[in-house]
């Protein structure tokens, strides 16, 4: 997406990368963290957890940004993220 202008600080703007975790037997399979994910990198898994629901897995695992919205949506607590380590 290609903005008309841009804040004057862009480029000290540090985006952190994070790494997702699920406790699939806790997910209720609501889908709340795919569908509110800004990334979209969570899709439903094929697999069934111990309560039969399909618990979300990661479709695109270089591309979370550690944003937390996953972890705020779930009614179950049955996910996370933590910042990853710097590559640099």
């Amino acid at each position: 997406m290609k903005f008309w202008r841009v804040p004057f600080d862009t480029d000290t703007i540090e985006i952190t990368e994070g790494t997702v975790c699920i406790i699939e037997d806790r997910c209720k399979g609501c889908g709340y963290c795919i569908e509110y994910c800004p990334r979209d990198i969570l899709a439903f898994s094929p697999r069934f957890n111990s309560k039969g629901y399909h618990p979300p897995e990661v479709v695109k695992p270089g591309e979370c940004v550690n944003c937390h919205y996953c972890e705020i949506i779930c009614p179950e607590f049955a996910i996370y993220s933590l910042e990853a380590k710097s590559k640099k």
